[in-house]
């Protein structure tokens, strides 16, 4: 028996458990929702999932018990989808573009280069139709979305200056395993290096890979700002995650716990996404105050340049996203394409 093979009948055993506790729960024992993710608990995305606990428990009274697993505790990036379709973690929030490989390539659109002018353009296309209907195409793969949380908009880092796209050129650029991801840090000159997060802050230290992008709140918690010289406020890419459940977990919850859930998961929605700008604003500020990288904002000339360089891409992913998702979501964000 390989190791994959082990790891997979390991998963099934613990899926076989956690899928059962809905039909034995009690008032004695409480249904158990074991919520994963791959952060920082201080960060948006774990403040989220630690207010959804607290809401979810209180409004419960008891009969539910949240356990949250920050910084991938249990799972790493590669490992969370295929645990949480065995059923052996009930709840994740990966970023959306955990959902291409998984198949559901649309999910991808959100991954291209200056789609969302600002965080209203992301969320008319995620709390309207756009959004509903994307979180549809994940049902066939057992998995249930319950809300999108806003994490804000991405920069870029190495231990160089990344003002003009010249300066990307043979770069080993650290992404999330993303075919859009991909082919943003190629039309940009760089070598994109797919690569969890938890394994990140040793890799750009040792310089297994020259640099990343990601929100500031990350940046700050995982202290990558400590091995990077150079940070670049490029904005040009946009961060979010989906809360997801295990369907069949989900579905075989009492109607009553289901709809407390439902409440609990939109208020907790509400917070993680009020509290993003904030929260990255802040570690912006803490990242400068430490002294230990620069940060540049690219003037508009050369933000200019960026996105001649980057708009091919948009173009050349309509045969995997498909074209008409593309133009849905330009239509939904008010997307005007530069000139």
């Amino acid at each position: 028996m390989n190791a994959t093979t082990t790891r997979r009948t390991l998963l099934t055993c613990a899926a076989a458990c956690a899928l059962a506790l809905p039909a034995i729960g009690h008032a004695q024992a409480p249904i158990v929702i074991k919520f994963s993710h791959v952060v920082a608990p201080d960060t948006p995305k774990g403040k989220g999932a630690q207010r959804f606990k607290e809401l979810a428990e209180q409004r419960t009274g008891g009969r539910v018990k949240v356990e949250v697993y920050p910084n991938s505790q249990l799972y790493k990036d590669k490992e969370e989808l295929e645990a949480l379709q065995l059923g052996s973690v009930q709840m994740l929030a990966p970023s959306l573009a955990k959902f291409g490989p998984l198949g559901v390539r649309e999910f991808e659109v959100f991954d291209l280069p200056f789609i969302f002018k600002d965080q209203a353009a992301f969320r008319a296309v995620t709390e309207g139709p756009v959004g509903a209907e994307l979180f549809r195409k994940l049902e066939p793969k057992g998995i249930l979305g319950l809300g999108y949380w806003d994490n804000g908009f991405h920069i870029m880092s190495a231990n160089k200056p990344l003002h003009v796209v010249a300066d990307f050129k043979g770069l080993k650029m650290r992404i999330q395993s993303s075919k859009v991801l991909d082919a943003q840090m190629r039309a940009l000159g760089a070598i994109p290096q797919v690569m969890a997060f938890s394994e990140l802050y040793a890799a750009l230290q040792s310089g297994v890979v020259d640099g990343t992008e990601g929100v500031p709140s990350n940046f700050y918690t995982q202290k990558i700002f400590e091995v990077q010289k150079h940070i670049t406020l490029s904005n040009h890419g946009h961060l979010a995650y989906a809360v997801i459940v295990n369907k069949k977990f989900w579905d075989g919850l009492p109607a009553d716990i289901r709809t407390t859930l439902a409440g609990a998961m939109k208020d907790a929605t509400t917070y993680a996404n009020a509290i993003a700008a904030t929260e990255n604003a802040d570690a912006l500020e803490k990242i400068r105050a430490s002294g230990k990288t620069t940060l540049y904002t690219p003037t508009a000339a050369e933000l200019t340049e960026w996105k001649k360089a980057l708009m091919p891409v948009h173009k050349e992913m309509e045969g995997r996203v498909g074209k008409a998702t593309i133009e849905t979501v330009y239509k939904a964000a008010g997307f005007v394409a530069p000139k």
